[in-house]
């Protein structure tokens, strides 16, 4: 079976059920491939996602892996990574010391010591679904309210993808998603930021078959 890859918005067919295949294909210099996903992960699908990453790590020699160290698929993915090599392993936050005590990456880009008012494409695209358009606006201005905070886990979602003038954009995604609403919430929203740039990406619909 042939699966569906989102480049540009369009629809083009890559054959990537074999796993060899990618690491052939995306382990180069400079890569960069992010691991992300739901924080809801199926009691049975844990696993998994901590043995893809491992999988991930122990057979590519080049790429850095990306998350937003959120609970649920990020921390499962990071977990398999970081298992092999942390020093592989970056995570972008939305303020310093998100999560620290689970956070074993390598590297961490905080986004309350990024400068994103001068980062106008980030501000441009978290601001894509109309309704976080206030949201974004807040935490552009400097406020620390609520709004702001959510605000600030959208702009994170975006950063991961395109990154910023100091932090180079995404090669490719894989995501753990709900089947039953692929597009929803933040990691909906961070797909959508891949499709929009030219990011390739795979679900478990394809990576799963990485672990046969």
């Amino acid at each position: 079976m042939v699966y569906v890859i989102y480049l540009n918005a369009k629809y083009k067919i890559m054959n990537l059920r074999i796993f060899n295949d990618f690491i052939e294909k995306f382990d180069k210099p400079g890569a960069i491939v992010l691991l992300e996903g739901k924080r809801n992960v199926k009691p049975g699908d844990e696993d998994k996602l901590i043995r893809v990453g491992k999988l991930l790590a122990e057979n590519s020699i080049h790429i850095t892996f990306r998350s937003g160290n959120a609970k649920g698929a990020d921390e499962l993915f990071t977990q398999g990574v970081c298992s092999v090599n942390p020093a592989r392993m970056e995570v972008i936050t939305p303020y310093t010391d998100h999560r620290k005590k689970t956070n074993h990456a390598g590297t961490t880009y905080a986004l309350d010591k990024i400068d994103i008012v001068n980062e106008p494409q980030v501000i441009y695209q978290s601001k894509a679904n109309k309704k976080n358009s206030g949201l974004i606006e807040q935490y552009a201005s400097g406020a620390t309210n609520t709004s702001a905070q959510k605000g600030a886990y959208i702009i994170r979602d975006t950063v991961k993808v395109i990154g910023t003038k100091d932090i180079p954009k995404a090669t490719f995604g894989i995501f753990y998603i709900d089947t039953s609403e692929p597009e929803s919430g933040g990691t909906g929203h961070t797909m959508m930021v891949c499709k929009n740039n030219g990011v390739m990406l795979i679900t478990q619909t394809t990576w799963f078959h990485w672990l046969n």
